[in-house]
C-alpha cells in the first residue's frame, strides 16, 4: 500500500475561530463529529474530493516557537486571492512567495492558531506528473 496522506488534523486553541478562518480562506466545509470541539473537514467537491481532515481542540497550550506538526501545502488556482483571504481572515503571511521552476509558486502563512502551511499554484502541465490519479 502506498504511503499517501489520507487524513490530516488541525489542532486549535479556538476551534470556532479556526473554522471561520479555513471557511473564509479555502471554502472548506465542517461537520460536527464526535466529541465537543471536533469537526470533520471536507476539502473538496464530489468531482474532486481531496482528503478529509479534522479540526479539534488543542489538548495542551503551545509554548515556544517552531514547527508544530506536518506542514501541508494546499493547491490553489489564484495565489493573490488566497493571500488576501488569509490576511482578511486573521492569518499572517510568513514567507511571501517563491517560484519552484517547473513545479509552481507558493507562499507560506500562519493560521489564527499558530499553525504554518503553504498555498501553491502548481504548473498545470506538471500537476498530473506530480500527483497522478
Amino acid at each position: 500500500m502506498p504511503h499517501n496522506v489520507r487524513h490530516f488534523a488541525i489542532h486549535a486553541d479556538d476551534v470556532e475561530r479556526a473554522r471561520t478562518f479555513y471557511t473564509a480562506v479555502f471554502g472548506w466545509e465542517f461537520e460536527a463529529y464526535g466529541p465537543p470541539g471536533f469537526y470533520r473537514i471536507k476539502t473538496g467537491t464530489p468531482d474532486d474530493p481531496g482528503i478529509f481532515g479534522a479540526l479539534q481542540q488543542r489538548q495542551e497550550p503551545l509554548t515556544g516557537t517552531g514547527e508544530r506538526g506536518f506542514e501541508c501545502t494546499v493547491s490553489v488556482d489564484d495565489l493573490e486571492e488566497i493571500r488576501s483571504r488569509v490576511v482578511e481572515a486573521g492569518g499572517t503571511i510568513t514567507f511571501p512567495g517563491h517560484e519552484i521552476p517547473g513545479v509552481g509558486t507558493l507562499f507560506q502563512f500562519e493560521d489564527t492558531e499558530g499553525n504554518r502551511l503553504c498555498a501553491m499554484r502548481y504548473e498545470p502541465a506538471r500537476l498530473a506528473d506530480l500527483f497522478p490519479a
